[in-house]
């Protein structure tokens, strides 16, 4: 006997944070594509000259060649651009997303500001630096929950909206205030909105990944010392993947997760076992 998720044929699905190669948001796009929605990847517009190597190598062209596999996967895609702390951008994208597909059923918030100048003790760190998470983590999340939330609520069939947030919000450990207060703040807005939209029958959940093996995580090297961490501390004794985040999300998408509102999913090999 098998047993497969339901609830995704014919829907549609919105993902901010999309572009990377290696990233979680590519892989929630595919695994919702596979799974049988057509998907909008929506990405920040990199510049191709700081992309990482191995995205050059593969000519990869950001949102473009995740929806250009997403096609190859049997659905409809629309890859856009968007700077989701803009009011105007994020409806835009979403006029842009209703026009080309008559509808949404679930919104994926994963757009996030890379690891960078932010991991420095607070007395250190410059308030544009600061600015700059809050506008993209919070902002930006609020801004996409606020009017594709106003659709799902209008539409009146209910929906899913899947915030990715991180154990950094729980763990509020040194040299993280600003990335950790912006993914606590990303929870606490999960919680307040899957109160109000409950009753529309949409629900708001929060996934908070621990370390995942992506592109952002390249400053930290793959050598000596990431094994060490992932031995020291990840009682499963590995990174995550991409693809282990995206299976939460696509459950929480879910006919199956329809139950399921209002909740913070530490995803992270049992390291929060610890905290």
């Amino acid at each position: 006997m098998s047993y497969s998720l339901t609830g995704f044929d014919g829907k549609v699905a919105v993902v901010t944070g999309a572009g990377r190669m290696r990233s979680i948001g590519h892989a929630v796009a595919t695994e919702l594509a596979k799974a049988g929605c057509d998907v909008v990847a929506i990405g920040s517009g990199r510049d191709p000259s700081t992309f990482p190597d191995d995205e050059k190598e593969a000519g990869w062209r950001d949102v473009d060649s995740v929806a250009e596999e997403v096609r190859a996967l049997g659905r409809r895609a629309l890859s856009l651009r968007c700077d989701i702390s803009s009011e105007d951008d994020v409806v835009d994208a979403r006029d842009a997303a209703v026009r080309e597909f008559g509808r949404v059923d679930f919104v994926v918030n994963n757009a996030s500001v890379a690891r960078g100048k932010d991991r420095v003790p607070v007395v250190e760190l410059e308030h544009a630096v600061w600015q700059r998470l809050m506008d993209v983590n919070v902002t930006g999340s609020f801004l996409v929950s606020k009017h594709f939330g106003a659709r799902l609520v209008e539409q009146g069939q209910g929906g899913s909206i899947v915030n990715i947030s991180s154990t950094a919000g729980k763990v509020m450990a040194a040299n993280t205030a600003a990335y950790g207060a912006s993914k606590a703040a990303l929870q606490a807005l999960t919680g307040s909105m899957a109160n109000e939209l409950g009753p529309s029958g949409v629900r708001v959940n929060a996934v908070l990944p621990g370390l995942v093996d992506t592109a952002r995580m390249d400053d930290l090297g793959r050598g000596d010392v990431w094994n060490e961490y992932v031995t020291k501390y990840v009682p499963l004794r590995r990174a995550g993947t991409p693809h282990d985040v995206a299976a939460l999300v696509i459950f929480l998408c879910s006919d199956d997760g329809s139950w399921i509102t209002g909740q913070q999913y530490i995803i992270d090999g049992g390291r929060a076992i610890g905290y």
